[in-house]
């Protein structure tokens, strides 16, 4: 396989994973051996095992880190802090980039940044859809309420008043004080309807 052939086969933002290049082919050792040429000239860059990343051509846009999360934990779904910061919620910048997984939960830390896992049930693995995040590049990922509702569950004490006025969480944009409560009841968690009812109070006297 010549490095042509690889750039149109891979879809924009250059990630794939090694089962992709194999599809089809006779000779595996071989394709595997062109693989681990170009990563050593810096052709290709190995983010973790089995999944591989393109270096930046110009003219191409890169790969978005909602995207890089997606394809580096299969059946996972961006949400928590990233979410949260990316539809303005709150003001801090995230450096790490959070996503939800029925999976194990690990840190990946790669040459495109750090990628967090949280684990949950596979009862609260919902409330996500997938969206364009870049041009030809797609992400699943939490819905701002749902992304809120992860990171009151996963974290301890978030109902505490102080935490929720620390947080400095806004409401949405278009916020429905009903999709939120209704958001909430079925995480089916007390301390996250606690939590809920404190940042309405907040929300309310800002």
């Amino acid at each position: 396989m010549k490095f042509d052939e690889l750039r149109s086969l891979v879809p924009p933002g250059g990630i794939f994973r090694t089962g992709h290049l194999l599809a089809g082919q006779g000779d595996a050792l071989g394709v595997r051996r062109q693989l681990d040429r170009w990563v050593k000239s810096g052709r290709v860059r190995q983010l973790r095992r089995g999944v591989y990343q393109m270096q930046s051509i110009a003219g191409v846009e890169s790969a978005h880190p909602f995207m890089l999360a997606n394809r580096l934990s299969k059946g996972s779904y961006v949400s928590l802090h990233s979410i949260l910061s990316h539809a303005g919620m709150i003001p801090e910048y995230v450096p790490v980039t959070t996503s939800i997984t029925t999976g194990r939960p690990e840190v990946v830390d790669t040459p495109a940044g750090r990628f967090q896992f949280r684990h949950v049930a596979k009862l609260l693995f919902w409330g996500f859809e997938e969206r364009e995040v870049a041009s030809g590049q797609f992400a699943l990922m939490a819905t701002p309420y749902k992304a809120l509702m992860d990171l009151l569950y996963l974290t301890p004490r978030s109902d505490d008043s102080a935490w929720l006025r620390e947080l400095r969480c806004e409401p949405p944009d278009g916020y429905e004080p009903d999709v939120l409560t209704e958001t909430a009841q079925r995480m089916g968690s007390a301390k996250v309807l606690r939590a809920v009812d404190g940042l309405k109070k907040i929300w309310d006297q800002s």
